[in-house]
C-alpha cells in the first residue's frame, strides 16, 4: 500500500508544467521518492532532471525502485524504455552541466538489477532491452570522452553487457577509453552471441573478467575444447557465479588421449572459481565424461543445465551420488530418456535433491504413459518446486490430469508447462515432433484438457498455478532482440558451410 508520502510525490509530478518549475527546490532527501514516482508513471522531463542534479553518491535502480516503504512494489526490474532513455540522459547532462548550489557527489550508477521479460509492466509496454542498452551506454561513454572539462569526475556504471558483431566495436571503443572517461563502464554479467573467438577473447579482456559473475557464451559462438581451454588459460575469472557454454563446446565422441587430458585441465580450471554455483552445459556431447569435468568442483552446483548432453548410466549414477545432487535447485536433464535408461537412477538424484529443487526441466524426455507412475514418485517429494517444464513428451491427457493431482499437492508451485497430449495429435506421429507436425493438433481437444486441468487447479485452491503450453519453448528476450542480426549470422555459417563442402568434393 502506498503510504501518504508516495502518494504527495505523485501529486506534485501530476502537473509536469508545475513540478519542472520547483524540483530544484525539493529536499534533496526526497529525490529517491520523487524518482520512483517518476519511473512508475513515465514522467520522462522530470527524470531527466532528478537525474541531472543528482545529489547522492549512489544510484542504484535495485535499491532506489526496489522494494520501499512508502511504495512496496518492487519496480526495478522495468526495462521501460521511456523511463530508461530519460534515466541516461540525465546521467549525460550530469556530467556535462555545471552544478550551481551542490559539488557533484555521485560515485555509483547500478543499472544490473533490470530484467528483459516478454511482457514489460510499464505503461509504454516498449522494452529498452539488453542489447539496446549496451549500445546505448557505450555511446554514452563515448561522447562524453571528448570532453576535457568533465575529466575530473569519475563515476562507475554498472551494468550488464551483451555484445554481438553489429555492437562489438562500439563497446571495444567505449572500454578502451575507460581511463579517461567520466563514466567507467563496469561489466557484472556478460553475454556474447554471434562474435568471432577473436573478438570474444579479446573484448572479455578489455571488461575486466576478474570481476565478471555472469558469463554467457552462447548459439554462433564457435567454442571448442582447446579454445576453452585457451580462455580459462589466459583470462582470470575468479568471481564467477554462473557459466554458460555455447552448442557443441564438447562432443567426446570424438576425443583422443589428449583431448582427455584437455578435459580434465578445465575442470581443474573450473575448480578454481570458487564461486561458480551455475554451469549451463546443454547440446554438448558428454557421454561417459560428466565426472571427468565436475568432480574437481569445490563448490557445490545449484543450476545444472544438460539439456540435449548424451549422458548414460555412469554419469547419472555420478550425478546422483556427487555432492552437488542435494544443492540443486535449478536441473535441466531435457532430451533424455530418464524414465526408460535410468529409473532408479534418476529416482535417488530427484530423492537428494527434493530438499533444495526449484525448477525442473523435463522436455522431450520421452516420458510417456507407461513411465507415468515413476515421474508421480519423484515429483511428490519436490516440495520446494516452483516450476516444472515437460513439453514435447508423449502423454495422453489421461496421464497429464495424473501429473496435476501430483502437482497441486506441491505447495511452493507457480508455473508448470505441460504438452499438448498424445491423443490430440493423430495416431501415426512420432516423437520428438518437428516444428511442423507440433502445431497440427486438434484444437478443441486441447482445449477441453486445458479446461480439465483449470477444473483440478480450482478445485484444489491452487488456481495460483499457471500452467501454460508455450509451442515453441518459453521466452528469450536476448534472441527476441537480437533475432534479425542472428538470422543472418545462421545463414552466414550455413553458406560457409556448404562452401567447405563443395571445395572438399571437388578436391577428391
Amino acid at each position: 500500500m502506498k503510504t501518504l508520502r508516495f502518494i504527495g510525490a505523485e501529486n506534485f509530478i501530476s502537473n509536469q508544467e508545475y513540478a519542472k518549475k520547483h524540483i530544484r527546490s525539493v529536499a534533496h532527501n526526497l529525490y529517491p521518492l520523487l524518482l520512483k514516482a517518476c519511473y512508475l508513471h513515465e514522467k520522462e522531463e522530470l527524470l531527466v532532471m532528478l537525474v541531472e542534479n543528482w545529489p547522492q553518491q549512489d544510484f542504484s535502480f535495485g535499491k532506489l525502485l526496489g522494494k520501499t516503504l512508502d511504495y512496496p512494489e518492487d519496480i526495478s526490474h522495468w526495462a521501460c524504455q521511456r523511463s530508461l532513455t530519460a534515466c541516461l540522459k540525465g546521467l549525460k547532462n550530469y556530467v556535462l552541466n555545471p552544478s550551481p548550489t551542490y559539488s557533484k557527489r555521485l560515485k555509483v550508477v547500478d543499472l544490473t538489477a533490470i530484467q528483459d521479460t516478454e511482457f514489460q509492466p510499464c505503461q509504454c509496454k516498449k522494452p529498452l532491452g539488453r542489447w539496446a542498452r549496451t549500445e546505448m551506454i557505450s555511446q554514452l561513454s563515448i561522447r562524453l570522452d571528448f570532453d576535457p572539462s568533465v575529466f575530473d569526475i569519475d563515476i562507475d556504471i554498472f551494468c550488464n553487457l551483451f555484445v554481438t558483431e553489429r555492437n562489438y566495436e562500439l563497446v571495444v571503443q567505449a572500454l578502451l577509453m575507460r581511463c579517461h572517461c567520466p563514466l567507467k563502464i563496469r561489466c557484472v554479467d556478460f553475454r556474447a552471441d554471434n562474435l568471432a573467438l577473436r573478438k570474444l577473447f579479446y573484448v572479455l579482456k578489455l571488461v575486466e573478467p576478474s570481476s565478471i559473475h555472469k558469463l554467457e557464451m552462447v548459439h554462433n559462438v564457435r567454442l571448442e575444447l582447446h579454445h576453452l581451454e585457451v580462455l580459462l588459460s589466459n583470462l582470470t575469472f575468479s568471481q564467477l557465479r554462473s557459466l554458460t557454454l555455447p552448442t557443441r563446446t564438447f562432443n567426446v565422441r570424438h576425443y583422443t588421449p589428449e583431448d582427455d587430458a584437455v578435459l580434465s585441465t578445465i575442470g581443474e580450471k573450473l575448480s578454481n572459481m570458487v564461486h561458480l554455483t551455475e554451469l549451463s552445459l546443454s547440446f554438448s556431447t558428454l557421454t561417459g565424461k560428466l565426472r571427468k569435468l565436475l568432480s574437481p568442483l569445490q563448490t557445490p552446483l545449484k543450476v545444472l543445465e544438460l539439456a540435449n548432453c548424451s549422458l548414460n548410466q555412469v554419469d547419472m549414477a555420478y550425478l546422483a551420488n556427487s555432492l552437488h545432487a542435494e544443492h540443486l535447485e535449478v536441473l535441466d536433464l531435457s532430451g533424455h530418456n530418464l524414465t526408460e535408461l535410468f529409473p532408479s537412477t534418476f529416482f535417488k538424484l530427484l530423492q537428494k535433491a527434493s530438499s533444495t529443487l526449484k525448477t525442473l526441466v523435463l522436455e522431450e524426455c520421452d516420458i510417456g504413459d507407461m513411465n507415468i507412475h515413476l515421474i508421480e514418485m519423484c515429483l511428490m517429494h519436490c516440495l520446494k518446486l516452483k516450476d516444472f517444464k515437460f513439453l514435447q513428451n508423449p502423454l495422453t491427457s489421461i496421464s497429464l490430469r495424473r501429473i496435476f493431482r501430483v502437482l497441486v499437492n506441491l505447495p511452493m508451485l507457480k508455473y508448470v508447462e505441460f504438452p499438448v497430449p498424445k491423443d490430440c495429435y493423430p495416431p501415426d506421429v512420432s516423437y520428438p515432433l518437428d516444428e511442423v507436425t507440433l502445431v497440427k493438433f486438434d484444437q478443441q481437444k486441447y482445449n477441453m484438457v486445458k479446461e480439465s486441468v483449470q477444473r483440478i487447479l480450482l478445485q484444489a485452491a491452487r488456481d495460483d498455478i499457471s500452467a501454460v503450453t508455450p509451442l515453441f519453448g518459453s521466452y528469450d528476450s536476448a534472441i527476441e532482440e537480437t533475432s534479425k542480426e542472428l538470422g543472418a549470422g545462421l545463414l552466414t555459417s550455413f553458406r560457409d558451410a556448404l562452401q567447405s563442402f563443395t571445395t572438399a568434393l571437388q578436391k577428391l
